[in-house]
């Protein structure tokens, strides 16, 4: 079964940091554009960021730019999301998406369950 298992989600006060992990199970990344992406209660689905199949291509939603870096670990079939000055507006469910077709993880094919990431004082 293909997979993808996001970790490293939980509670922290505003101001901190956190690294998200997204590991792949049952196929390899480095084929795919990895993104992630965040939805809060009540509100849409967002795109964060994405990270194309050689790391030579990041892209960052404008509200993390300057807080969240996007990165991958191909030997280790994983991607990394390390938030850092984290304000209460990020908190979310965040999940991780690979893409086989677009440097700019516009349709991603396999999805992961999301981790909880919460951001209250």
């Amino acid at each position: 079964q293909l997979q993808l298992v996001e970790s490293g989600g939980g509670l922290v006060q505003p101001g901190g940091s956190l690294r998200l992990s997204c590991a792949a199970s049952g196929f390899t990344l480095d084929w795919y554009s990895i993104g992630w992406f965040r939805q809060a209660p009540g509100k849409e689905r967002e795109g964060v960021s994405c990270i194309s199949s050689t790391g030579g291509i990041t892209n960052y939603a404008d509200s993390v730019k300057g807080r969240f870096t996007i990165s991958r670990d191909n030997a280790k079939n994983t991607v990394y999301l390390q938030m850092n000055s984290l304000k209460t507006e990020d908190t979310a469910v965040y999940s991780c998406a690979a893409d086989i077709y677009s440097s700019y993880c516009e349709n991603p094919d396999y999805w992961g369950q999301g981790t909880q990431v919460t951001v209250s004082s």
